[in-house]
């Protein structure tokens, strides 16, 4: 199993606050595993508490770079399993659950909103925008306390874009996508390349390889188009001129 604490982990993205937060039953939970995980280098995404199997206690955790690994979840369990029993804070008997957050994952922080801007959302409100609560757009960013989204279940005479703010937000969540898909693809070879190379299974990066920042958007480039109005370059005149440099003669075009 691979410490997430080794190296340099960002310690403003794992103290990083959550703006969408679970009431109730979960939200005790949610104050005594929060600091747990954040001593060992996890982030808290979500607490669910559902009635599969009697009561199941699911708690959803990453890493600050969004991986997550299945010994990940095992060393987590091993660590908060006591911790919950002696707080207790479930009435009944439960099933401790720990996941990573998914593909189709939650957005709960700041963070979160920034790194997904471009991808497509489902928002639902704690507190009505506009007399509305269910939003489905393509997130545009974050402008200050409040979350820009390009709609796209407009009906006619409603505005396209909106701003929510994110602490009325209630569940926020990735709609999966092709788009989506590759990037977490993307993301889990990476964090299998970085697992392999902390067991010695393969050689680490060179200097001069530069490590991507999770905070930063990862949503798709768009492919820059072909300059129609330039000059083409594989012309006879071209292949004219590059045999006869290579002759050795000389251009009788140009001057001395």
């Amino acid at each position: 199993m691979t410490d997430p604490t080794a190296g340099s982990v960002d310690t403003e993205l794992l103290a990083e606050p959550r703006l969408v937060v679970e009431p109730g039953a979960a939200a005790r939970v949610s104050a005594i595993a929060g600091p747990v995980l954040q001593a060992m280098g996890y982030r808290l995404v979500r607490i669910k508490i559902s009635g599969e199997s009697g009561c199941t206690v699911q708690i959803m955790a990453e890493r600050p770079d969004g991986s997550m690994q299945i010994e990940d979840c095992e060393a987590i369990s091993k660590a908060l399993s006591p911790v919950l029993d002696v707080a207790d804070p479930i009435e009944r008997a439960y099933r401790l659950e720990i996941s990573s957050p998914g593909i189709d994952r939650p957005l709960v922080r700041r963070s979160d909103f920034e790194r997904y801007a471009g991808y497509l959302v489902k928002i639902e409100m704690a507190v009505a925008h506009q007399g509305r609560k269910r939003f489905r757009g393509t997130l545009g960013g974050v402008e200050g306390d409040a979350v820009h989204l390009h709609r796209d279940d407009t009906r006619a005479g409603e505005d396209a874009e909106a701003l929510l703010v994110m602490e009325d937000i209630a569940d926020a969540r990735l709609v999966l996508t092709d788009e989506l898909i590759a990037e977490s693809m993307r993301r889990g070879k990476a964090a299998e390349r970085e697992l392999r190379q902390s067991l010695g299974l393969e050689p680490p990066p060179p200097p001069h390889a530069r490590k991507s920042d999770p905070a930063k958007s990862n949503k798709p480039k768009p492919k820059l188009k072909p300059n129609k109005n330039a000059a083409p370059k594989n012309t006879k005149e071209h292949r004219l001129a590059a045999e006869r440099l290579r002759r050795g003669d000389t251009d009788p075009t140009r001057g001395d």
